[in-house]
């Protein structure tokens, strides 16, 4: 995962800073179905990041991995309602 400036900063010392996630990263989620509405997943060093595979240039969600462990086990909780 590679880090720099994002483009929308100023050039003061208040920058935002955006990693690239390599495309090799990214893999289709499990829980995802069959059809094209999928999630895809990269699990990264210290974070896992999210995004709409229709849309692989559009944004992306980060999580740490704690509150992703848990977004996951409440999402199969709610889907076994």
């Amino acid at each position: 995962m590679t880090w720099h400036k994002s483009s929308h900063s100023g050039t003061d010392t208040d920058c935002v800073e955006v990693a690239e996630v390599p495309a090799t990263a990214w893999r289709k989620s499990s829980r995802s179905g069959t059809d094209t509405n999928c999630v895809e997943v990269a699990e990264l060093t210290r974070a896992v990041a999210v995004r709409d595979s229709k849309d692989p240039t559009g944004p992306v969600l980060a999580f740490d991995r704690l509150s992703w462990s848990a977004f996951v086990a409440g999402s199969g909780r709610l889907h076994q309602a």
